[in-house]
């Protein structure tokens, strides 16, 4: 049997919190934004790059903790991952707020909206999983349940692929809307890979 030190410092558990709560504020502007008017997206594009930045703020003060812990509630690489995997989905969601504004991309695809959607729930796992990494229990539904979004996720985005490679568009808008969703698909690609960084841990420290 391995004899493991465990800290009862709780601070690890508190910034993945703040950083899952962050990525729900994030996904609430996203889907804000998606819907405003043409002429209310800068106000909402800067309060998503406020949230991008506050998962910087995140991710450094995940880093810095792991930085200055000789003890730590599970392996170091895994709370490094977490943290990177975390502030991607920000990231990812962040690029496609900004790419819609610099395109002036006024109609976005109609299955824009579904897609949002299933990141929003994905948020919401996220969000509620966070604080249960204190005990590791209660997550299984997690990975799974997030495993299941990213496949509905892939299904939305092939649509949209269809939709614009269906000849009714021009190139350049193609280009420039391919890149936006592609960057929404991305954002339900890190929500797996925060659930398997998860499913990893848990596995771990069974």
């Amino acid at each position: 049997m391995r004899l493991r030190l465990k800290p009862r410092d709780t601070k690890f558990f508190e910034l993945f919190s703040v950083a899952g709560a962050n990525i729900a504020t994030a996904t609430a502007v996203l889907r804000e934004f998606v819907t405003a008017p043409i002429e209310q997206r800068p106000e909402l594009a800067r309060r998503m790059h406020e949230a991008e930045h506050a998962g910087d703020d995140a991710t450094h003060a995940i880093i810095e903790q792991l930085d200055r812990s000789f003890v730590t509630p599970f392996d170091r690489e895994d709370i490094y991952r977490l943290a990177v995997r975390l502030d991607d989905v920000v990231d990812y969601m962040d690029a496609a707020v900004d790419l819609t504004v610099l395109y002036n991309q006024e109609a976005l695809p109609p299955n824009v909206g579904p897609l949002v959607d299933v990141l929003d729930r994905c948020a919401t796992l996220t969000t509620a999983a966070m604080p249960r990494l204190a005990t590791l229990r209660n997550l299984t539904d997690f990975w799974v349940q997030i495993n299941e979004l990213e496949n509905e996720a892939d299904q939305i985005y092939r649509r949209l692929l269809q939709f614009l490679f269906d000849g009714s568009h021009d190139p350049l808008t193609v280009m420039k809307l391919k890149e936006i969703v592609d960057q929404l698909e991305s954002a339900a690609d890190a929500f797996e890979h925060v659930a398997d960084v998860v499913h990893s841990i848990a596995v771990k420290e069974s």
